[in-house]
């Protein structure tokens, strides 16, 4: 719950703790209004894939730019993530919010009245720096707004649960609106969620302007974590077409990281007043649970992407059964995202979390067992429900863990850096794992198998490093998140507080 606040006749308010002086009524308002709009900035990553075909037909897209589609906007979500959360803690978090979902509607109407490739790339450029805003102010609405304890964990379960069913909703949504209505309607569905956001949003959602004390802005260290961000990620999704020795994967991943390291130094050694506070990182669980992060979306990220693949291509499955064939996975990931919070106060976030991971690992080793004559029963529903059902139990203790003992002054940066986990980790999952899955193929077609078993063949060895991953994840959140000593955890907290 949120709650209520008083003060002195003509004391100043608080800006941290302001977002906690809002009237019990308005919290699941409130919560309503975020979760939306971090469901429509998850949803735009995976319902755009299914309209592809029809964008490219519609639009005149040629094979090699459709995928820009997708990386557009892949691109400056990642590379704003970090930005777009330490605004929200500078600027006010609503003022950011409903800044960036202004943003991002505006740009999903120009996306559905495009006429041109180059509209709709710009667009969904512009969508992804819309959507960093929204993702990383969202969170930092909710941890700063909500007591930690019940309930907290009640508002990060359900931001958890319909977060994940953005993701995994989308290739059910998308070919329903693309084959009723036309592939604009996958960009006008968040226009209306918007204006509603837009509309309510500045009468419920509390400003939450951290107070620290100077109003300098560190431009350097800006422009470098954004830059650095935008060629890593861009170096990462170009793997697709060029492969891993290209120079034009490797220059953008090498120029990604030098600038990232430029970006360690200024702010820990040369800015007057660091963008990213470099102490935040001396708490644990913060750096345990955005690592258990980093590896659950790298395998589960790639999990949807192969399991779309054997629905379409070796079960012959159209997009709209493809998408009904998600359903069980997304009513998984709400079904333990809700149940995740109830957990927490028994058995404690690491135990829910390490369930978790071992469930994703479960799920992601029994899809090893795709192959040409499966069907989806058998190969495809129990280890697709199982690690989906990973995914809802782990985030939520992992984003609780994550945002825990985290300085109010840094709640926007701490939930920028959970989000570039889960994005980074997808975009790398998917970009290795595809590689090894092709790789693997063309070695088994040289050794004279089918091009149909080579194909299945690919995806078994991609599940099983992936269900690796999983376990990798499983025995981090196990040890590294053990209970720390009370003078080592306060000695902690104190750093992390300067």
């Amino acid at each position: 719950m949120i709650v209520e606040l008083t003060k002195a006749p003509g004391a100043p308010l608080n800006p941290i703790t302001a977002s906690r002086a809002y009237i019990h009524r308005d919290s699941n308002l409130l919560l309503l209004l975020v979760c939306l709009a971090q469901f429509m900035v998850i949803l735009d990553v995976s319902i755009v894939n299914v309209a592809l075909p029809a964008i490219r037909d519609g639009l005149g897209f040629s094979t090699a730019g459709l995928q820009w589609v997708i990386n557009a906007y892949t691109i400056t979500f990642a590379g704003f993530l970090l930005l777009g959360g330490r605004a929200s803690d500078l600027l006010g978090r609503r003022r950011v919010f409903i800044a960036g979902t202004a943003l991002f509607t505006a740009a999903s109407l120009v996306c559905a009245l495009a006429g041109s490739p180059a509209v709709l790339l710009v667009s969904r450029a512009i969508q992804g720096f819309g959507g960093a805003v929204i993702s990383a102010a969202s969170l930092a609405i909710i941890t700063t707004s909500f007591e930690e304890g019940a309930s907290r964990n009640r508002a990060l379960g359900v931001w958890g649960a319909l977060g994940g069913l953005g993701a995994t909703s989308g290739v059910l949504l998308g070919g329903v609106l693309t084959q009723g209505l036309g592939w604009p309607a996958i960009f006008l569905i968040n226009v209306p969620i918007g204006i509603a956001v837009v509309a309510f949003g500045g009468r419920i959602i509390p400003e939450g302007r951290s107070e620290l004390g100077h109003r300098h802005f560190d431009l350097t260290g800006a422009l470098l974590v954004t830059t650095g961000m935008v060629a890593l990620v861009y170096g990462i999704v170009r793997t697709d077409v060029l492969g891993w020795g290209s120079p034009g994967v490797l220059v953008p991943l090498a120029a990604g990281v030098a600038l990232l390291a430029g970006f360690g130094l200024v702010e820990g050694r040369l800015a007057a007043a660091p963008l990213m506070p470099l102490r935040v990182f001396r708490l644990r669980p913060l750096r345990s649970a955005n690592a258990v992060i980093l590896l659950l979306y790298s395998a589960i990220f790639a999990m949807w992407f192969f399991v779309s693949l054997y629905m379409q291509q070796d079960l012959h499955h159209d997009a709209i059964e493809t998408g009904l064939a998600f359903l069980p996975m997304t009513l998984a990931v709400a079904g333990a995202a809700t149940l995740a919070p109830k957990l927490i106060p028994k058995i404690g976030a690491r135990v829910v979390l390490t369930a978790g991971m071992i469930s994703a690992t479960a799920g992601l080793a029994l899809l090893t067992g795709v192959n040409p004559g499966g069907t989806y029963l058998a190969q495809v529903l129990p280890g697709g429900v199982l690690s989906a059902f990973g995914l809802g139990l782990a985030l939520v203790p992992a984003t609780i863990v994550a945002v825990r003992g985290v300085p109010a002054a840094e709640s926007g940066l701490a939930s920028g850096l959970l989000n570039t986990s889960r994005l980074v980790g997808g975009a790398i999952g998917l970009a290795v794992l595809t590689t090894i899955a092709t790789s693997h193929a063309h070695a088994r077609i040289a050794d004279g198998a089918s091009p149909v078993l080579a194909q299945t063949d690919g995806y078994q060895l991609a599940f099983a490093v992936g269900a690796v991953l999983c376990f990798l994840g499983a025995v981090a959140a196990a040890v590294l998140l053990r209970p720390a000593r009370e003078d080592e955890a306060a000695g902690e907290l104190a750093e992390a507080r300067g």
